[in-house]
């Protein structure tokens, strides 16, 4: 850029033609990147020396680089709220899933006469009795297969139902889509 002022500036002293090339040619000085500040752009269009290198305007280290480094160090709040929100509509679902499964197996450990005696069915039997909220004798059926499978499976529904319900409202009031 150095050599183009002194052109410039024997061109303007000296006139005619010579001048008025050199002036085409520092007009049709490649123009500075869109990453480049408008204090780059302008000094480089001012033909300052090293301007467009960024040590113009107290540039360190370029603009690209300073840029960089900005988009790395910004955190897009908006995103982390986001996935927030959506981390614990998921946990709340996967909670009423965990829930409706240990119904199920309840269901099916009755109607398939699993051993009473063995420590898994009673975990589930005892689990699924706190799990079941009011629905393990909503029906009376005179089969006691019947009476496990209708309340318990109601139950088991209940649980998915309200899981998913209360997972959509999370997201709605989190501001999450989804």
């Amino acid at each position: 850029m150095g050599e183009h002022t002194e052109k410039n500036a024997q061109g303007d002293a000296g006139g005619g033609a010579d001048a008025e090339a050199t002036q085409v040619h520092q007009t049709s000085a490649p123009a500075a990147t869109s990453g480049d500040s408008g204090a780059q752009q302008a000094a480089a269009s001012n033909g300052t020396p090293g301007a467009a290198n960024g040590a113009a305007g107290g540039s360190t280290g370029g603009s690209r680089r300073a840029q960089r480094e900005a988009k790395a160090s910004s955190v897009d709040w908006t995103a982390v709220r986001e996935r927030g929100v959506g981390l614990l509509a998921g946990i709340v679902r996967w909670v009423g899933l965990a829930f409706a499964l240990v119904l199920v197996l309840h269901v099916i450990f009755v109607i398939g006469e699993a051993n009473p005696e063995n420590s898994i069915v009673q975990w589930v039997a005892d689990s699924s009795e706190n799990l079941a909220v009011g629905f393990h004798d909503l029906f009376q059926p005179s089969d006691p297969n019947l009476l496990v499978l209708i309340n318990y499976g109601i139950a088991a529904i209940f649980w998915l139902v309200v899981s998913s319900i209360v997972a959509k409202v999370i997201r709605r009031v989190g501001g999450a889509v989804g």
